[in-house]
C-alpha cells in the first residue's frame, strides 16, 4: 500500500491524482476531514480506504497497520503560518512526523516528508538545501519551526539520507480551495478579479522592493507531484530537497499572469499589510535547485505564465475545478 497523509488536502490529493495517473490505486488516505470541504478533493480519486489521522497514528504507535506498506508520503500537517497554538503544532506537525518516519525506517518503507521553505526564515542564510545549514536556520513563525524540528531530528538520528524531506516553496494549483486564507494568491485573485475587475497586493515596507515587487518562488502543484513521484521511484535518493522553480518572480508578475489568463485588463491595487505580518514577511524567496538536479531529477518546471493559464482556464473556470 501507498499511504498518503493529508491525502484529502492540497498537495496530498494532488499526489494521489499523480499516483492514479500512473496506474496506482492501492492507496490509503489519512486525514482529518471534520466539517471541512476537503472531501471534495477525493471525489475524483481512486483509493482503497480512509483513516482518521488519530486512528492511523494509534495503529502506527502500536505497530498494528493491517496492510503491508510500500511507502508513506507524509503531507499531513497544519499548514497555517499564523497558527498560534505552539503545543498543537509540536504534536501535530513535529511528533506525528517523527512517529511515522520512525515506523517507516524500522519497516523499510519509503518515507517522503513535507518540510517547508518557511524554515529559511528571512533568507539571511540563503535558500540552499544544504543539510549542514539546517541547525543555523531561524524560522519566522511557529509553523516553520515545527517543520524545522523534524529536519533537526532526522539529522540527529542519522537517518536523513534514508528519507526525503521536501522544502516546498510557494505552491499553487488545483485542490487548494478548502484552505481559506492559506489559498494561493492566484486562487484568491481569480475570485477578486471576477467580482471587481481588480486585484489587491500588499504594499512594500522595504526600500529595496517597490509595491508588488516582493518576490517569491511560485511553483505549480503538478510539478511538485512529478518530483514526488520521481522520489518515490528512487528510494536510494535521500536528504532535504527544495521544491521550487529556482526563479523568483514578483507578485506583480503573478498578477499580470492571472489577468492575462482571464483575458481581463490589468488593474492592481496596493493595500496596507497587516501589522502582525510586517515583521514576519519574507520579501524574497528563491529555491536553490542544484541538489535535486544533481540527484538526477528530470522534472522541468512550468513557467509562472503557463502554470497560471492552465490553473485558471482548465480548473478555476470549470464547473468542477478539482484534479
Amino acid at each position: 500500500m501507498h499511504i498518503v497523509t493529508g491525502g484529502a488536502g492540497f498537495i496530498g490529493s494532488a499526489f494521489i491524482w499523480k499516483l492514479n495517473e500512473m496506474g496506482i490505486d492501492d492507496v490509503i488516505v489519512v486525514d482529518n476531514l471534520g466539517e471541512t470541504e476537503k472531501w471534495k478533493n477525493l471525489v475524483n480519486r481512486r483509493y482503497v480506504d480512509y483513516f482518521h489521522r488519530d486512528d492511523f497514528l494509534d495503529m502506527v504507535l502500536h505497530d498494528e497497520l493491517p496492510f503491508e506498506v510500500e511507502s508513506m508520503t507524509h503531507m499531513g500537517a497544519c499548514s497555517s503560518t499564523t497558527e498560534r497554538n505552539a503545543d498543537f503544532l509540536m504534536e501535530n506537525n513535529y511528533r506525528y512526523s517523527v512517529a511515522l518516519a520512525t515506523w517507516c525506517l524500522e519497516h523499510d518503507a519509503r518515507f517522503i516528508n513535507a518540510s517547508s521553505a518557511s524554515t529559511y526564515g528571512d533568507g539571511a542564510l540563503g535558500f540552499a538545501d544544504d543539510e549542514t545549514l539546517i541547525p543555523s536556520l531561524k524560522p519566522l513563525n511557529m509553523y516553520g519551526y515545527s517543520k524545522q524540528l523534524f529536519d533537526l531530528w532526522a539529522l540527529r538520528a542519522g537517518c536523513m539520507g534514508r528519507l526525503a524531506s521536501l522544502k516546498f516553496f510557494n505552491v499553487f494549483g488545483p485542490n487548494e480551495y478548502h484552505k481559506d486564507d492559506m489559498r494561493s494568491v492566484i486562487c484568491k485573485a481569480y475570485k477578486q478579479i471576477g467580482e471587481t475587475g481588480a486585484m489587491r497586493l500588499f504594499k512594500s515596507y522595504h526600500p529595496d522592493f517597490v509595491d508588488g515587487g516582493q518576490k517569491r518562488d511560485f511553483v505549480y502543484v503538478k510539478d511538485c507531484v512529478d518530483v514526488m513521484w520521481w522520489l518515490l521511484e528512487k528510494p536510494q535518493v535521500g536528504g532535504v530537497f527544495n521544491i521550487g522553480t529556482g526563479q523568483a518572480r514578483a507578485w506583480n508578475d503573478l498578477a499580470r499572469a492571472v489577468f492575462a489568463a482571464m483575458d481581463v485588463p490589468e488593474d492592481i491595487h496596493y493595500i496596507d499589510m497587516p501589522v502582525e505580518l510586517q515583521g514576519k514577511y519574507q520579501y524574497f524567496t528563491e529555491a536553490t535547485m542544484d541538489k535535486l538536479t544533481a540527484a538526477g531529477c528530470p522534472v522541468k518546471f512550468t513557467s509562472l505564465e503557463d502554470a497560471a493559464a492552465d490553473y485558471v482556464q482548465n480548473y478555476l473556470a470549470q464547473p468542477d475545478p478539482h484534479l
